[in-house]
């Protein structure tokens, strides 16, 4: 999508598509990734959508992202900075360049905007 309208989407129920992990990123157990993009803007730099990971542990490096844990529960520890736990109603904000581990403790769906420059 990339007209903006108005829109709503009851996040627990929405259905998403398989996104393959690279396996580099894999540390531990077989996570799997899914997701949908709600919206995008026409210059591609801000995307909205919905991204779901079951049990395991994965590297990631991150975009500028806000999000908000509708369910679920992980840690995500920040290379040189802070470790922070989300679960549901939690609403965490990534550096772009941070690069995080990610050990998902209970398969986290999340809602999220990315911005980049």
């Amino acid at each position: 999508m990339t007209e903006f309208t108005t829109f709503a989407v009851h996040i627990p129920d929405a259905d998403l598509e398989p996104d393959p992990l690279d396996p580099a990123q894999i540390v531990e157990g077989s996570p799997e990734v899914s997701g949908k993009v709600l919206w995008e803007s026409e210059d591609g730099r801000r995307v909205r959508g919905i991204w779901q990971i079951t049990p395991g542990v994965v590297t990631d490096t991150e975009a500028d992202e806000l999000f908000v844990v509708v369910s679920g529960r992980a840690t995500i520890e920040v290379a040189g900075g802070p470790t922070v736990a989300v679960g549901p109603g939690d609403l965490c904000v990534l550096r772009e360049g941070d690069r995080t581990t990610w050990t998902v403790h209970e398969t986290l769906r999340k809602a999220y905007e990315i911005t980049t420059r």
